[in-house]
């Protein structure tokens, strides 16, 4: 069976950082495109950042380019989200996802593998 379990996330301060952590388990492929992405309640769930099955090159939201980093720990079926210099405005639900197509400039995610979320909440 498969499963994405999120694990981070929290209350903090702008300016702050934070790290977001997923583990994709379950599945036949031996590795995966992962990607985040972002809900506000009432607003439409969007792409943050995703890294290569291939050759782990990350792709990002202009929006965080600069601020949030995305890497593997030492498996190819995690990716892990640093956020640093937290804004109010990254406040959301950040969800993980796993065995999406990467092109260059766009990650599609796969509609069946999503993680719960965790919440991400930055105070001014």
């Amino acid at each position: 069976q498969v499963q994405l379990v999120e694990s981070g996330g929290g209350l903090v301060q702008t300016g702050a950082s934070l790290r977001l952590s997923c583990v994709f388990s379950g599945g036949t492929d031996s590795d995966r495109n992962m990607g985040w992405f972002r809900q506000d309640p009432g607003k439409e769930r969007e792409f943050v950042a995703a890294i290569s099955r291939f050759d782990d090159t990350p792709l990002y939201a202009h929006s965080v380019e600069g601020r949030f980093t995305i890497f593997r720990d030492n498996d190819k079926n995690t990716a892990s989200l640093q956020l640093n210099d937290l804004r109010p405005e990254d406040t959301a639900t950040y969800y993980c996802n796993g065995g999406g197509t990467l092109f260059d400039d766009r990650y599609l995610p796969n509609r069946n593998f999503w993680g719960q979320g965790t919440q991400v909440t930055v105070s001014s």
